[in-house]
């Protein structure tokens, strides 16, 4: 059986990973803190199962507490290089957030949603044909 996979890593190649099977869907998140840990007008994340994903390398984090559910996230990064790598949300601990444009194949990965629209910036426009929510999609 051929089953999907999807890999990546940082910057420097430090740190690899992996998904096993399909991801559930490819969310852009506009939230506040997104912005901010992407450094970009927003995240674009490969949803997939917790169990699913293997990472390989050095890992740290960062416990992101001024969240909207009251519980945190983790958001994730190359030791070495600070690539962005994951968010693990503590409120759904059944799925993570990879960083798509960490793909080996990134352009693969195009939003399925966005999420958290009501913090957009001005200046982004949504694509027509694209769920989007103004806070989370859950």
């Amino acid at each position: 059986m051929n089953r999907e996979q999807v890999t990546g890593r940082c910057n420097c190649g430090a740190v690899t990973w992996r998904i096993e099977g399909a991801p559930l869907a490819v969310a852009a998140c506009h939230c506040n803190n997104c912005r901010a840990q992407s450094g970009a007008a927003y995240s674009v994340n490969i949803v997939a199962k917790a169990r699913a994903v293997t990472i390989d390398g050095p890992i740290k984090g960062y416990e992101d507490t001024a969240t909207s559910s009251g519980q945190p996230v983790t958001r994730q990064f190359c030791a070495e290089c600070g690539s962005p790598i994951r968010s693990v949300i503590a409120a759904m601990p059944a799925i993570v957030a990879i960083k798509a444009g960490t793909a080996d194949d990134a352009g693969r990965h195009a939003p399925t949603m966005h999420v958290w629209t009501q913090s957009k910036l001005p200046w982004v426009t949504l694509p027509e044909g694209v769920p989007s929510f103004a806070q989370d999609a859950g």
